[in-house]
């Protein structure tokens, strides 16, 4: 359950604690007051964008936190989780999103600093939020085709997503076809580049590493004297030269170790001493074999040196065309060869490709039938239930159908036959979807933005992010002022329907309207003020006998009316009736609860 947040320097708002309830919220306050702050800030809490012109300047940066309790399933937690969050022990997460005048941005979530990306993978499971944006967008076709998948749910997903791979593979094909026989020329100059490339490495035979290797061979052949007489010198000062008489490091040792051979049974530090002397000696004894034996291995070799020469004079012309060092030589033959096999143009090539090409088309029309189907069927759905939605929003009579049609074929666009049709094909299929809409009994089905009325439009788009709502898994839901142009009877209708949504969800509603307001559980209102030139917005809660007073205002403009006040009454008694048959505080929401918490 979404119990509060604290909002500190957004907009209007300077600090101000909101608090939710199980069920409805809604939030009201005069025009300009700062409501939709308060979704501004869910959004912002929530992964959205962070705008540095609402920041206050007198604050430098706009900050929310918030706490969600989360059951041991919710998938909001097991993200979390993964990320690294940390989890209180009463199962709670605390989240938290900045965002200062310079346009920087922080997120943590559980004490840990993520990615906003993460923040949005856990909004996604958790909220939606429907606005006046959303109904201007749904007027655009391509948005209409989006929703009504949205709306369709998972298995039209998976239906889309086989489409799309087949769609893929289809255009993949087609444009390799394409590239082989309208490019034959430059592809056949190009092989036999890479054909000549190919063979010169392929007569040179170059090993992995094998640059590296004869670098460090010509280095110590044409160093053999040097390191010869370095190994002998360094041999005699381990262990001395048999003809001369000077010292060395194991006559030293050995005359230290005899030194102490007269003491050590006296303290047993010394005998600890003599041992380690005695462990140097064998090291230095290792050494000096080492070296004894390196010495006579290191030989002048110059027929071996120019041949080293030679070798890397011939990897390094090829390495002057084709890479940086032999281990990048061999990945371009590799690379090469893959390329070679693309570059064939003979008849038998083509042919083969033609194939791969036109079964692939097969599948991927076979797949736009599925697809289609889907859609098809999800539009029937739909289109009844807005329909129903409209019956309760004083549109009785109207009707509202989501139209899926083949897309007709435009020029430079890919074309499908689907079902003996042709049409236009594009990843997310071969459909167009318009909503049409009949606004009364007779009326013709015409688009939306030319079959109603403003008003109409509205409750039309309200009943749409109804439907779209009641089908979302998500446990909060949150709706900013789409009530706009509703009123009377359809704004009563309007209440109940989102007291309805409250049984299964959380729900969020910023609104005008005194009708939806008296079916809330909580009733949270934004007052403006204004000091020594500064506007501020405050947030309170209300109880009972403040909600009559603002439903009043929102009814009268005014809060100290009789009658205006008895109107209030009369909303939240009805409003009362109407929710008394569903269990008082509703269901618990789909998903977990969300809690949160200000620290």
């Amino acid at each position: 359950m979404l119990e509060e947040i604290r909002i500190r320097g957004l907009g209007v708002i300077d600090d101000a604690t909101v608090q939710f309830s199980p069920g409805l919220t809604v939030v009201t306050g005069e025009t300009g007051a700062g409501k939709t702050m308060v979704v501004t800030g869910l959004q912002l809490l929530f992964g959205g964008r962070g705008d540095s012109g609402r920041v206050r300047t007198d604050s430098g940066r706009a900050l929310v936190e918030g706490r969600l309790r989360l059951d041991d399933t919710s998938p909001v937690l097991l993200r979390a989780m993964q990320a690294g969050a940390e989890i209180d022990d009463d199962g709670s997460l605390l989240v938290s999103r900045s965002v200062s005048t310079d346009g920087r941005s922080r997120a943590h979530l559980g004490g840990r600093a993520v990615p906003l990306t993460v923040i949005a993978e856990v909004a996604a499971d958790l909220l939606a939020v429907h606005g006046q944006s959303d109904q201007v967008q749904l007027l655009r076709p391509a948005e209409q085709r989006a929703a009504l998948d949205r709306y369709a749910g998972a298995e039209l997903v998976d239906i889309a997503g086989r489409y799309a791979e087949a769609f893929r593979r289809w255009r993949a094909a087609t444009d390799a076809l394409t590239e082989r026989t309208t490019n034959a020329r430059e592809l056949v100059l190009e092989a036999d580049v890479l054909r000549r490339g190919l063979a010169e490495i392929e007569a040179l035979d170059p090993q992995p590493g094998e640059d590296r290797a004869l670098d460090a061979e010509a280095a110590r052949l044409a160093h053999a004297d040097v390191l010869q007489q370095a190994g002998r010198d360094a041999h005699e000062a381990l262990v001395g030269d048999p003809a001369g008489d000077g010292t060395d490091v194991s006559g030293l040792l050995g005359h230290a170790r005899r030194a102490l051979a007269r003491a050590t049974a006296y303290d047993e530090h010394l005998a600890n001493l003599d041992k380690h002397l005695a462990e140097v000696g064998y090291l230095v004894a290792d050494a000096a074999s080492e070296l004894a034996s390196y010495a006579e291995r290191v030989e002048s070799d110059p027929v071996r040196l120019e041949q080293v020469h030679q070798r890397r004079a011939g990897l390094q012309v090829l390495l002057r065309r084709y890479a940086d060092n032999v281990d990048e030589l061999l990945t371009w033959a590799e690379r090469a060869g893959r390329r070679l096999l693309e570059l064939d143009t003979s008849d038998d090539a083509l042919r083969a490709l033609a194939d791969e090409r036109d079964a692939a088309e097969a599948l991927a029309a076979m797949a736009a039938v599925g697809l289609t189907a889907a859609r098809c069927e999800a539009a029937q759905r739909f289109s009844a239930a807005v329909s129903a939605e409209l019956a309760g929003l004083a549109m009785p009579h109207a009707n509202v159908q989501a139209a899926v049609r083949p897309r007709t074929a435009t020029a430079g666009q890919p074309v499908l036959s689907v079902d003996g049709v042709q049409c236009g094909a594009g990843a997310e299929g071969t459909d167009d979807v318009e909503l049409l809409l009949a606004a009364h009994a007779g009326a013709p089905l015409q688009p939306l933005q030319r079959g109603a009325s403003g008003g109409e439009l509205s409750r039309v788009m309200l009943a749409i992010e109804v439907v779209f709502a009641d089908a979302d898994p998500v446990p909060l839901l949150v709706f900013d002022e789409v009530d706009a142009g509703v009123g009377g009877r359809a704004a009563v209708e309007v209440g109940r329907r989102l007291a309805r949504l409250a049984r299964d969800h959380q729900v969020v509603v910023v609104t005008h309207l005194p009708q939806v307001a008296a079916y809330a559980d909580a009733h949270i209102v934004v007052d403006r003020t204004a000091e020594a030139g500064v506007t501020n917005s405050a947030v309170r809660r209300l109880d009972d006998a403040d909600r009559a007073v603002e439903l009043a205002r929102m009814l009268a403009g005014v809060d100290d009316s009789r009658h205006a006040r008895k109107h209030a009454h009369e909303l939240i008694a009805r409003a009362r009736h109407d929710k008394s048959g569903r269990p008082a505080g509703g269901r618990r929401p789909r998903g977990g609860s969300v809690n949160t918490v200000i620290r």
